[in-house]
């Protein structure tokens, strides 16, 4: 699946270090160990995110945590694209997924934002829902907690011993998207049914 176009690969979160543990910041995570990945620091870019840029799977990559808080993540990700000349096709979203259950990551192109603001935010500023997301599960709120309370918190202790592979597994489903494929890729991350 490579190819000679650079890939932009955006990890969502909110900035700050008042929701660095969030389970909304998990986008942010996996960006981090991309950028390790690359051995690139993340540099402030046309000012609205950081920015990490090298070479992953064989292929030219910038690595990018917009620094508007999660509501308004398109702007930023738009901007970065336009400067780099890199279309939707070749823009990957990581984002945490309520409807997935915790440790669960799916590969997909395309669809709606199912109530994700990050992502109907990115879909409106590229005027396209045709980008790749990798959905990073974080659950449910227990019991009738508001969702939008249950993204804001940290993630609980029994989670956080599981989180550091979670993350790695996340930054293993971007690596193999760009090497293999959407579809490949898919068959690697997704659990067989059964």
């Amino acid at each position: 699946m490579t190819d000679d176009q650079r890939w932009l690969i955006a990890g969502l979160g909110n900035p700050g270090p008042r929701y660095a543990g969030n389970r909304h910041n998990i986008g942010f995570m996996v960006a981090d160990v991309l950028a390790a990945r690359i051995g690139a620091r993340f540099k402030r870019d046309r000012a609205t995110s950081q920015a990490a840029t090298g070479s992953l799977a064989g292929a030219a990559v910038v690595v990018v945590k917009p620094m508007s808080f999660m509501n308004a993540s398109g702007g930023p990700v738009a901007a970065v694209a336009s400067f780099y000349k890199v279309p939707p096709d070749h823009v990957v979203v990581v984002h945490d997924e309520l409807d997935l259950p915790y440790e669960t990551i799916r590969l997909k192109q395309g669809g709606g934002d199912n109530g994700h603001n990050g992502l109907r935010s990115i879909t409106a500023a590229l005027r396209t829902r045709d980008y790749y997301r990798v959905r990073m599960g974080i659950g449910r709120p227990p019991g009738r907690q508001d969702p939008a309370d249950f993204v804001l918190s940290d993630f609980a202790v029994a989670e956080r011993r599981e989180l550091p592979l979670l993350v790695e597994r996340g930054a293993d489903a971007v690596e193999a998207l760009l090497a293999r494929g959407l579809a490949a890729a898919q068959n690697e991350i997704h659990p067989a049914a059964g």
